[in-house]
């Protein structure tokens, strides 16, 4: 029996259309011929993932180093099952293990901060809008610059 991958290689020897590079990605043990195809789908793979944890982190809200870290973990570790499981490449073709374990980790990391940033503020935002919401909280937990805006419209406490 001809497994997944020779069948791929014996189609696009014969001249057959080439698959995208999403519908690879989206199936195991895929041929990758072109290298730079493999890495780009890791690049934004790790954009993908670099969005929906900015947006978990804005409403948990996890914070701080321990948010930082805990970003860090799951954007390697779901990259490197991604490429050493599922793909099951070789990673010294690629340069290996370290190489795309950091291919686009920066721009991920650039993309996530500002992501949980907007998210956390729209959070506030939205629960600031609700009317009242603001009288549930003491004058210590209030942040200062809504404080003086209640001040100032004559809200009280």
């Amino acid at each position: 029996m001809i497994s997944a991958r020779r069948k791929e290689e014996h189609a696009v020897s014969n001249g057959a259309v080439k698959a995208s590079p999403w519908s690879k990605a989206l199936r195991g043990d895929s041929v990758w011929e072109d290298k730079d195809e493999f890495l780009d789908v890791i690049y934004w793979f790790r954009q993908i993932i670099a969005i929906v944890l900015g947006v978990i982190w804005g409403i948990v809200p996890l914070k701080g180093f321990v948010g930082i870290a805990i970003f860090c973990l799951i954007n390697a570790g779901v990259l490197y099952l991604y490429f050493s499981s599922f793909q099951q490449i070789d990673e010294e073709e690629y340069g290996g293990t370290w190489e795309l374990t950091k291919e686009g980790f920066m721009t991920s990391f650039a993309l996530f901060l500002p992501s949980t940033l907007i998210d956390a503020v729209s959070c506030s935002i939205f629960v600031k809008s609700r009317p009242g919401t603001w009288n549930i909280l003491n004058e210590s937990e209030r942040p200062k610059w809504i404080w003086k805006e209640m001040q100032t419209n004559g809200v009280r406490h």
